[in-house]
C-alpha cells in the first residue's frame, strides 16, 4: 500500500507587479473621475480657490486637474486597503521557519 501524504491547503499564485498595481491603480482612476465630474458640476474650482487659497493663482483648469489628482489618491488608498485586507491568510499566516 503506497504511502499517502496529506493533501497540500490550496495557495493562490502570485500576481505580477502589473496586476496588482492595475488592480489599486485602474478602479481607482474610474471613481477619480466620477468623482471629479460630481463635485465640479456643483463647485467651480475658482470659487474653491477664493475660499481656500485666495493668494493662489491658479486657473480654472488647473482647479480640476488638482481636484482629480487628489480623488484618484483618495480612491487609490481606498482600493490599496481593501487590496490588503483581501490577500489570502495563505500569504502571511505560515509558520517561522525554527518553529
Amino acid at each position: 500500500m503506497p504511502h499517502e501524504t496529506a493533501p497540500q491547503p490550496f495557495d493562490h499564485p502570485p500576481r505580477s507587479m502589473a496586476q496588482r498595481l492595475g488592480a489599486i491603480l485602474w478602479p481607482s482612476f474610474f471613481a477619480a473621475g466620477v468623482s471629479t465630474m460630481v463635485c465640479f458640476a456643483m463647485v467651480d474650482p475658482l470659487v474653491l480657490r477664493d475660499m481656500t487659497f485666495p493668494d493662489l493663482h491658479i486657473s480654472r483648469e488647473t482647479g480640476y486637474a488638482i481636484g482629480f489628482f487628489a480623488f484618484w489618491l483618495a480612491t487609490s488608498a481606498s482600493s490599496l486597503f481593501t487590496w490588503i485586507l483581501l490577500r489570502p491568510a495563505s500569504r502571511f499566516n505560515r509558520a517561522l521557519k525554527g518553529d
